[in-house]
């Protein structure tokens, strides 16, 4: 069997070093806003390559407490817009309307299925005040033309790097191409924790200072608050585990990316589009998405020879029953991504003989 991700096995590359963290902050007494904490911060902050990382709960709480921040100082208010690509992970969205922020939704570019910049200028309205990029599957989704499009307006540029831990484009890694970035840490991620995590990074003092502030229920000091904060920490066992596998990121990648150019130069059938990749920098591979608009009998076809797949993601924002009010809205190239997307088996753990058979299994089926 050929399971979408073994997070048992995964982790167990990493157990001896793994269970000596967990010891470490056991026996030391001090299990929330510790000294791994403290180092972990440190050492992404150096690896992604900005001035802050801030730790907190987990990915939807980073982007939260980025809009917040930005809120609190006046930067952003009730109302404003922000441009988002609308073929994302529900957070992303929620995490705009939950701060009385108005997402606008921009259309992916239909081949790297990251947001279409040469769509955004369009959705640009009076009220538009930010832009948030999410480097969706691993892929950077940053472009020269956002950026230019973020001085020409004077936006604020917010990456959600919650699928793309170690990205580069041009020498810098996604995180620390905007003003602020949010991090997930959620176990099934390239770099993931054993439970819940999160990180803010920031070249911005005012920013960090503040998230951090709201983040523990909005103190500037031991019982005195100037905001109307959150509790969003992440705790002593979480870093100190993030410390031992942010050490291994990159050699994991790298397997990723080996993985994902074995699927390309192999997966040989007309049912299937593969990913257009133009460079293997600027994609760590989260995951491998393909489209077959025969999705389900695919699955079915790969589950009988026990190779197991995942869907990311079958429904998109706009049509699910928490955004109602969008339920007649019409993204084609979203829908179409969302209704034939099917993600194959990439991880550090999957060896060269299951690589080749799910290849075979693939090329092997007819519709």
């Amino acid at each position: 069997m050929i399971p979408f991700l073994d997070l048992r096995k995964t982790n167990l590359q990493y157990s001896k070093e793994i269970k000596e963290a967990i010891n470490r902050v056991v026996e030391s007494g001090i299990y929330i806003q510790g000294d791994e904490n403290r180092l972990f911060e440190e050492e992404y902050s150096n690896f992604i390559g900005t001035r802050f990382a801030i730790g907190c709960g987990n990915g939807l709480n980073a982007l939260s407490l980025i809009f917040k921040a930005y809120k609190e100082l006046g930067i952003l208010r009730e109302g404003d817009h922000v441009i988002v690509p609308a073929n994302t992970y529900i957070a992303t969205i929620l995490s705009i309307s939950g701060n009385g922020l108005i997402p606008i939704l921009v259309e992916p570019d239909k081949d790297t299925y990251q947001i279409d910049s040469q769509k955004i200028e369009e959705a640009i309205t009076p009220q538009t005040k930010a832009i948030l990029i999410v480097h969706l599957y691993g892929q950077c989704a940053y472009t020269d033309k956002i950026g230019d499009i973020c001085k020409k307006h004077n936006f604020i540029l917010i990456e959600d790097n919650a699928q793309a831990h170690g990205c580069i484009i041009k020498g810098r890694r996604t995180g620390s191409l905007g003003h602020a970035a949010a991090h997930s840490f959620y176990p099934t991620k390239n770099l993931g924790a054993i439970g819940d995590g999160g990180a803010v990074t920031t070249d911005d003092p005012l920013i960090a200072t503040t998230i951090r502030s709201i983040a523990n229920y909005g103190s500037v000091s031991k019982n005195m608050f100037r905001y109307k904060g959150t509790n969003s920490r992440l705790d002593e066992i979480q870093a100190a585990v993030l410390r031992v596998k942010l050490k291994h990121l990159e050699e994991d990648n790298d397997r990723r990316k080996h993985i994902a150019k074995e699927y390309i130069k192999g997966i040989d059938n007309i049912n299937i589009k593969l990913p257009v990749i133009s460079d293997f920098d600027a994609h760590v591979f989260h995951q491998f998405p393909i489209l077959c608009e025969k999705r389900e009998l695919l699955m079915r076809h790969l589950e009988n020879k026990r190779i197991y797949t995942a869907i990311h993601y079958p429904l998109p924002p706009h049509l699910q029953e928490c955004y109602r009010e969008w339920n007649h809205r019409h993204y084609p190239v979203t829908e179409y991504i969302h209704a034939n997307e099917l993600s194959l088996p990439i991880s550090p753990v999957l060896t060269q003989s299951e690589v080749t058979e799910i290849i075979t299994a693939i090329n092997n089926w007819e519709e």
